[in-house]
C-alpha cells in the first residue's frame, strides 16, 4: 500500500496539524516505508509457532480489584478552579454548529 501526500493531507487534517508541503511529502514517504516492512511481515509463515506476549517471558503483577467508597463529590470539587453544581465546569473545546 503507498500512502500519498494527499492521504497525508486528510489525515493532518483531520488531526488539525499544520504540516508544510515537505513535511507532507516526506510522512508519505515514511508510512509508505513502514507498510511495505508490515507487509513483508505478513507474508512470513508462522503456522505452528508459539504465540508470545513478551519475548523475556515477563508477564504484568496484578492486584487483586477490590471496590472502595467513592471520593465525596464536595470534597473532589473543593479545589476546582470552576464548577455547575455537583460538575466541575471546563472550558468547552468543540465547536458548536
Amino acid at each position: 500500500m503507498i500512502i500519498t501526500k494527499e492521504d497525508i493531507g486528510r489525515i493532518s487534517s483531520l488531526a488539525r496539524l499544520d504540516l508544510s508541503e515537505d513535511d507532507q511529502s516526506l510522512f508519505a514517504q515514511q508510512l509508505s516505508g513502514i507498510l511495505r516492512i508490515i507487509d513483508a511481515l505478513a507474508e512470513v509463515d508462522t503456522q505452528g509457532m508459539n504465540q508470545m506476549i513478551s519475548p523475556a517471558g515477563l508477564s504484568n503483577v496484578l492486584r487483586e480489584d477490590i471496590a472502595l467508597p467513592s471520593v465525596d463529590p464536595e470534597e473532589a470539587l473543593s479545589n476546582a478552579p470552576e464548577r455547575e453544581g455537583a460538575f466541575f465546569k471546563v472550558p468547552r473545546i468543540m465547536e458548536v454548529d
